[in-house]
This record gives C-alpha cells, sequence and structure tokens, in this order.
C-alpha cells in the first residue's frame, strides 16, 4: 500500500472567509474554470489539496482528513488486522471510501480510485 497524496477538507457556515484566506490572501490557484466561492472551492497542492465546502444540508460543518493510497481495500484489511474498525467501503466520486476516526475525533477517510473510473 502506498500513500499518493492527502487531502485536508473544511465545511463551514465561514466557508466564504476560508476560500478568501486561501485564494486571496495566499493566493493559491483554484482548481478547474470560474469561481466556485458560492458554494466552495478545491486549492490543488501537488497531488494533494484543500477542499472548502459551504455547510449545508447533506454537508455538515467539520474538519475531516483525507488519505489518498493505491489500494483501499488491502489498507483496510491492515487496520482491521491493527484492531481499528473502519465503516465502509463506500464507491463514490470514482474511488473507493472507508471512514474512521482518529483517537482524537478526527474524520479520516482513506480511498483509492475505482478501476476503470
Amino acid at each position: 500500500m502506498r500513500v499518493q497524496s492527502i487531502r485536508f477538507c473544511s465545511v463551514s457556515a465561514q466557508s466564504e472567509d476560508l476560500i478568501r484566506f486561501f485564494r486571496e490572501g495566499l493566493g493559491l490557484p483554484t482548481r478547474g474554470a470560474g469561481d466556485h466561492a458560492a458554494e466552495g472551492a478545491i486549492f490543488p497542492a501537488g497531488e494533494s489539496w484543500i477542499e472548502v465546502w459551504k455547510e449545508e444540508p447533506g454537508r455538515p460543518a467539520g474538519t475531516m482528513l483525507q488519505i489518498v493510497v493505491d489500494d483501499a481495500d488491502s489498507l483496510a484489511q491492515q487496520a482491521r488486522a491493527n484492531g481499528l474498525e473502519p465503516e465502509g467501503p463506500l464507491d463514490a466520486h470514482g474511488e473507493r471510501i472507508y471512514f474512521l476516526k482518529a483517537p482524537t475525533g478526527l474524520p479520516v477517510t482513506f480511498q483509492s480510485p475505482l478501476l476503470g473510473t
């Protein structure tokens, strides 16, 4: 199993302030065309990225660490062998995703691209 990238994801009512912080304050470019400030934005960082989204029904406020690996099923098996209890998988957005909570309560996902997508 190899870690390919990480993603930091923040969902909050103050998403526009955080987007301005990254876009205007730090001058980070956004991925894709157009201005996504009404809903959210993705700021690429090599193979990793920062996601900022507006809180709304079905998208509760919070912070999450997403770890992109080459084989999420293998990592899930390893995590279970080490006494963790990942939930999933969920296949969505072209990825196979598993969910955990770190000892501090931080939501953590690990995922890998689905083959053929």
